[in-house]
């Protein structure tokens, strides 16, 4: 055979081998920076916003109109921005404690250098809080708030005790209240779901600290597990679930019908499920199942405005 052509064939393999470990790197690193932004979950944030503004903000009858709103689009975008530029800091202050708890899941450092973390993170501020301007000047008040918080609760709230978790769990409900900022309609209908948003998040919150107490205890964070053990906490979060029932419940005598009949099946048949899994939870597993539920019960909350 001809030497030449076989030099030619390994050449070519050679070629072949390193595109396809190219594009292996490329998807690696795609994956990793989704997961870095926790792309689901702004999705998730997305939907709830346009459903806000179709389902109950309305009038229903113009979706179209609201899917279509260039305003709407840009309040959506300015707010992921925010939401990722915030959990991009959150990863880069948080970069032993992950080693310990998840280091499978590590972007910061490994894939993404710190420098460029944090730029990643100032331009998505910078991107937010300016688009959130163009559309209001409160928006762009509300936005610059948020990623403020953002990073204060990454560089300092979230190893405090309860109030880091009160500031996630507020941020989570602004997402909501700041469509009436813009459409100020049936604003009961928002709040309503604002503080479902708040109560379910600030339960899963505390049930995450829960979840890694190994790794926030070796570094001296002081989240509520810590402080005041995990039968303690157990104790305050069957306060909050009963508390967050009877304030949703409370909204009962304003809301349509059927949406109580769906909240009844969907959201306190699963919290009556959950209490009885926290009842028994001992383990990193068991607590990392009941972020799932609280997760779950957010969507499953979500998707109820359609019924409004």
């Amino acid at each position: 055979m001809n030497p030449s052509y076989l030099r030619m064939h390994q050449s070519n393999q050679t070629f072949v081998v390193q595109l396809r470990k190219k594009r292996r790197s490329r998807q690696i690193i795609l994956r990793a920076l989704l997961r870095l932004i926790r792309f689901p979950n702004l999705m998730i944030v997305a939907l709830t916003q346009y459903l806000v503004r179709v389902c109950l903000v309305g009038p229903k009858g113009e979706w179209w109109n609201h899917l279509m709103d260039v305003h709407l689009l840009g309040l959506a975008f300015s707010t992921l921005c925010i939401a990722a530029a915030g959990y991009i800091i959150n990863d880069y202050y948080d970069i032993k404690i992950d080693t310990i708890n998840k280091p499978r899941r590590v972007v910061v450092g490994r894939i993404m250098s710190r420098r460029q973390a944090i730029f990643a993170h100032s331009f998505l501020n910078f991107l937010g809080i300016g688009i959130g301007t163009l559309i209001g000047l409160r928006i762009g008040l509300v936005n610059f708030i948020a990623a403020f918080l953002l990073w204060l609760y990454s560089n300092q709230l979230k190893r405090l005790p309860f109030i880091g978790n009160f500031i996630v769990a507020l941020l989570t409900a602004a997402t909501l209240w700041v469509v009436v900022l813009y459409n100020p309609q049936n604003r009961l209908y928002v709040y309503t779901y604002s503080v479902f948003a708040f109560f379910i998040t600030l339960i899963r919150e505390i049930i995450k600290d829960m979840e890694d107490v190994r790794g926030d205890a070796t570094f001296g964070c002081r989240t509520l597990p810590i402080v005041w053990g995990i039968r303690r906490t157990k104790l305050f979060l069957y306060f909050l679930i009963l508390t967050f029932l009877i304030t949703l419940y409370s909204f009962a005598p304003f809301l349509p019908d059927r949406l109580i009949w769906y909240f009844s099946l969907f959201i306190l048949l699963p919290m009556l499920w959950f209490v009885w899994q926290l009842v028994r939870a001992d383990t990193r597993s068991d607590f990392g199942y009941l972020s799932q539920i609280c997760k779950l019960i957010s969507v499953v909350g979500v998707v109820s405005m359609v019924f409004v």
